[in-house]
């Protein structure tokens, strides 16, 4: 084990079967998440989880390289292990050529409750996502992000939605979904709910028939965007 600096110790991992990171191992995603686990890459990311995310970190793995680089991050979280490998180590953990050297895993941890999500929102002008169908990674991290961008503050989902917390949609949300409140619910219920809570429901889609956004004027304080998959769209219910 070594000190950078005095702050952070790191323990040097030389060998892919080391027990210490079995977090990282293969990085098989469906198994990690029966484990409620889940893995977050790249250095952009890592001090999202780091500095903003909602979730416990339970482990960081480094390429030798990338220690420094994130060292104020990490001297924020003391007791947390933190292990450095070289290239080739890393690349027979992960299972493939990790090109960014940074990984951390963290705790799922309960899922929210919808009903409980809106409710703690309060009162006033409010912005939700609600997604129906969305089963295209790229396209969930995509949301979450210009979620983040426009000042959402929460992100509902149905119960087909892809997994906001799979490696790759956090990477495309650029660490977004973990600090954008997200919680699941039966498409059925989406709108109700929705307006339960006193929320205008804007539907999205590409119909020709539709409203056109721009005739709608200023837009109600209390509104929830209603998107559905590229193919398909939304549902009639």
């Amino acid at each position: 084990m070594s000190e950078h600096d005095g702050a952070v110790a790191v323990r040097t991992i030389d060998r892919a079967d080391d027990p210490r990171i079995e977090d990282f191992r293969e990085l098989r995603e469906r198994d990690l998440g029966r484990r409620g686990v889940f893995i977050a890459e790249g250095e952009v990311v890592v001090r999202v989880l780091l500095g903003r995310g909602r979730f416990a970190v339970r482990s960081v793995l480094l390429g030798a390289s990338r220690v420094r680089g994130l060292e104020d991050a990490l001297a924020r979280h003391p007791g947390l292990a933190v292990h450095e490998a070289a290239q080739p180590v890393l690349d027979a953990i992960a299972g493939f050529a990790l090109h960014r050297g940074v990984l951390a895993s963290a705790d799922r941890g309960p899922e929210l409750d919808a009903a409980a999500v809106l409710a703690g929102l309060g009162p006033g002008p409010r912005r939700v996502v609600a997604l129906e169908g969305v089963v295209n990674h790229d396209n969930v991290g995509g949301i979450f992000r210009n979620a983040a961008a426009f000042g959402a503050d929460a992100v509902l989902l149905d119960e087909v939605t892809c997994d906001p917390l799979y490696r790759k949609a956090i990477r495309v949300s650029v660490g977004a979904s973990l600090f954008v409140p997200f919680a699941r619910l039966h498409h059925e219920r989406t709108v109700a709910l929705l307006q339960a809570h006193g929320f205008t429901v804007l539907a999205l889609t590409p119909a020709d028939d539709a409203v056109d956004l721009s005739t709608l004027g200023a837009p109600p304080g209390r509104v929830a965007l209603l998107l559905g998959a590229e193919g398909p769209g939304l549902s009639e219910a």
